[in-house]
């Protein structure tokens, strides 16, 4: 594995080339390319749901399988005693959370997680979901919007060279067309950007001084699950609907190199998502932003911050078996 600075080091040298072709001086590194991916292990199987529902005694202990329940409305009498009774979702789901808490307790490195019912308003969030971490890719999704909108207001014109960084950014994740569209959008002191993203959710959002003078960077930002979970609802809730649907035909066909973490949920769930990963100097980071059932019915935000305990395959698996566990079967 290359070693984080000369990683660094030789990407510094590929996005400054990028920037000072687009007439910027100096720029950031683009994240470090993934290892090739490996087969998803899903050890974890998903909780069943049966018509039999459980006395409020039976809750799962950390660390076990859920036992079969009812789906119902929480406020009813048998979810009582259920591990997440007033977080608004019903009692499968609820031993779902349950079995994704403990299933990344075992996991490298820590985990925050969003799902939000879009129908009922319900949130349930764990107890990493405020960690700031280092987004990866995920900020593309972010750009995109931000760019869409100041065409539309006639900020700026989008070319069709343009467009197509666009598709590359949310297809394939690529780095170039977001360092391209960064040095040429990102308004003389690189912070044009940065400006917007709150209005898109990422409120809690923080640039991070790099490797370069180009400060801020879309390849050197933090933020949380929570912040992912704004955006990607400001995407499903906020945007016109031709730039909705774009992005959301856009996000249902990414390449290979995305189809993990939210995809977990299983092609019936009809997920999209914008994943991100990069090895950073703590080590790597595996995320995933996205939205799956009728409707778009549901939104799940996932950061996993591997804290050197780990890789990209053990992140991959951790962000696809945490949707799996989750979602897999309601559909």
């Amino acid at each position: 594995m290359i070693q984080p600075g000369l990683r660094r080091a030789r990407a510094y040298a590929v996005a400054a080339g990028l920037l000072l072709a687009a007439g910027c001086g100096s720029a950031e590194p683009s994240a470090a390319a993934p290892a090739p991916p490996s087969a998803v292990a899903t050890s974890v199987p998903v909780p069943t749901t049966t018509t039999t529902a459980p006395a409020a005694s039976d809750a799962p202990a950390p660390g076990t399988q859920a036992a079969p329940v009812t789906t119902t409305s929480p406020t009813r009498p048998e979810c009582a005693g259920q591990p997440y009774p007033r977080s608004g979702f019903d009692c499968d789901f609820q031993h779902r959370f349950a079995a994704a808490e403990a299933y990344v307790a075992r996991r490298p490195g820590t985990v925050g997680i969003v799902v939000r019912d879009r129908q009922t308003g319900a949130v349930w969030r764990n107890g990493h979901a405020g960690d700031l971490t280092w987004t990866a890719s995920t900020i593309k999704l972010a750009m995109v919007v931000d760019l869409l909108l100041r065409d539309h207001a006639g900020k700026v014109s989008l070319t069709a060279a343009d467009r197509t960084q666009l598709d590359a950014m949310l297809h394939s994740s690529d780095d170039d067309a977001a360092t391209a569209l960064w040095a040429r959008y990102g308004g003389a002191d690189h912070t044009a950007f940065n400006q917007a993203f709150p209005r898109y959710g990422l409120t809690s959002l923080q640039p991070q001084r790099g490797y370069s003078k180009v400060y801020p960077y879309w390849g050197f930002q933090k933020c949380t699950a929570d912040d992912l979970d704004r955006l990607i609802n400001y995407v499903l809730d906020e945007l016109p609907a031709a730039d909705r649907s774009y992005i959301l035909d856009h996000l249902r066909a990414v390449a290979p190199n995305q189809q993990w973490g939210v995809w977990g949920a299983g092609p019936s769930a009809r997920p999209g998502n914008k994943d991100g990963w990069s090895e950073e100097d703590g080590g790597w980071v595996m995320n995933s932003v996205g939205f799956l059932g009728p409707g778009e019915r549901y939104t799940l935000s996932i950061m996993n911050n591997l804290r050197g305990k780990g890789g990209y395959d053990e992140g991959k698996q951790t962000d696809t078996e945490v949707a799996r566990l989750i979602f897999a079967g309601r559909f």
